[in-house]
């Protein structure tokens, strides 16, 4: 039974393909990835592109994106301390999250994710052959999951959260669930809630444990966030306020232009950075923008500036990997996918370089951590465009305020460090162990 059920599984998915290749050709091309992409998602390689791993025991770390590669790079670092014979692999599904992960310096090797396809998977694994497998969050692939269990290899779930969002989904086909979740070595949940929910689908309960969440192990870059380098970087203007806006998504865009129009009129010498969460929307949001009568820069045309932006100008990011940079040249930041129902995205990396953080109220995926942040002063949740403009008003108008609550939201993340540590005993004890 179980071998149709993959047999059908496969079927699907090549039906998606027809869909799924035109559209990661057109990302490769936008993104400067050529074919490269689709060819390793397939489980082709070029000659020497694995020679990085030869003689090596290869630990594979994968992350969907660009919120999951941030989170592991903590946990990317201790394995290579604590493992440095090994050979370190980080996989992802998307363009941004693989840009995201070649700036991770201990990474000997960053793959695209191959498709779930039962012939894809095998090709992979027969040539990576990693003695470890670590999936970061919620990523499960039941062809991949299935032959690392036939190749004896163990894979572990660190970093593990089931939303509000896809709970009641999985639960609906739990039965389909139960058995890739079986097939797991060891899962490593964000809190007593995840642990609870990937138990009731089927994760055996010996096998779950609670080692909190990776991403508040983070620490910024010893190097290249310098406040007044980064803003002659982006051409900002040295002194004024900068705002920052983060991870738009469709809708988002328009409710902070008219937000940043009004508090023009009122006097604020404040300069915009957006950054659409997908950045291939950039000319779809400079087009709205410049409708607006909005002076925009693309972030890739940057070059051609020789004057700093001035106040009331928008500088659009449309380029990948530069959230951090743009954080540390702001003074204020909101974060996208908040204020539409999307989820939220992760507060945490605004808190991490000392910035106050305003968000909306969708943050179903971020649910604990924006209750935290909230607690310790240092984030401000709003419920629409009005709360936007006062909160946006009010942290230009108290410099005080802002450092007050950018201390507040750092020390959030040295009270809960540590996940890092728990995350690592137990990958060891996967070493150990066939799953």
């Amino acid at each position: 039974m179980r071998r149709l059920t993959y047999f059908f599984y496969d079927l699907v998915l090549l039906a998606s393909a027809a869909g799924l290749v035109p559209y990661y050709l057109y990302r490769g091309w936008r993104f400067g990835k050529s074919r490269r992409g689709i060819r390793e998602r397939l489980g082709f390689f070029l000659p020497d592109r694995l020679d990085p791993l030869s003689g090596r025991s290869v630990i594979w770390i994968h992350a969907v994106s660009v919120g999951e590669t941030r989170a592991a790079i903590p946990l990317v670092k201790a394995l290579k301390r604590q493992f440095p014979e090994h050979a370190l692999v980080v996989s992802n599904v998307t363009e941004t999250g693989h840009a995201v992960a070649r700036e991770i310096v201990e990474a000997d090797l960053c793959l695209f994710f191959p498709f779930d396809l039962s012939w894809a998977v095998r090709r992979v694994l027969r040539q990576v052959r990693p003695s470890l497998i670590v999936i970061v969050e919620t990523e499960i692939w039941p062809n991949f999951v299935r032959f690392a269990r036939r190749f004896d290899i163990p894979v572990v779930l660190v970093n593990g959260r089931i939303s509000d969002r896809s709970y009641p989904r999985y639960r609906r086909v739990r039965r389909l669930i139960r058995p890739v979740l079986e097939q797991f070595t060891a899962f490593c949940m964000q809190t007593a809630q995840d642990a609870e929910r990937v138990r009731q689908l089927g994760g055996p309960a010996e096998r779950i444990e609670v080692t909190r969440n990776l991403k508040f192990d983070m620490q910024a870059p010893a190097e290249g966030l310098d406040r007044a380098a980064l803003r002659d970087n982006f051409r900002l203007p040295a002194d004024g306020s900068v705002w920052a806006v983060g991870s738009t998504h469709p809708g988002e865009e328009e409710v902070v232009a008219e937000v940043y129009r009004r508090l023009l009129e009122e006097g604020q010498q404040l300069t915009l950075v957006l950054v659409p969460r997908h950045p291939e929307r950039a000319r779809l949001v400079a087009g709205m923008l410049a409708e607006r009568r909005f002076a925009v820069t693309l972030r890739t045309r940057l070059g051609e500036r020789t004057e700093p932006l001035r106040p009331g100008e928008i500088l659009l990011v449309d380029t990948l990997g530069e959230m951090l940079k743009v954080y540390a040249a702001a003074d204020l930041v909101f974060l996208g996918g908040s204020l539409m129902p999307i989820g939220g995205h992760n507060v945490l990396e605004a808190a991490l370089l000392r910035r106050p953080v305003i968000f909306g109220p969708h943050m179903s995926n971020f649910r604990e951590i924006a209750r935290l942040l909230l607690e310790a002063g240092g984030g401000i949740q709003v419920e629409d465009a009005e709360g936007l403009h006062g909160a946006v008003a009010q942290l230009l108008n108290q410099p005080e305020l802002r450092q007050r609550m950018g201390e507040g939201g750092n020390g959030l993340l040295q009270q809960n460090a540590g996940a890092t540590r728990h995350t690592i005993e137990v990958l060891r004890r996967a070493l150990n162990l066939s799953p």
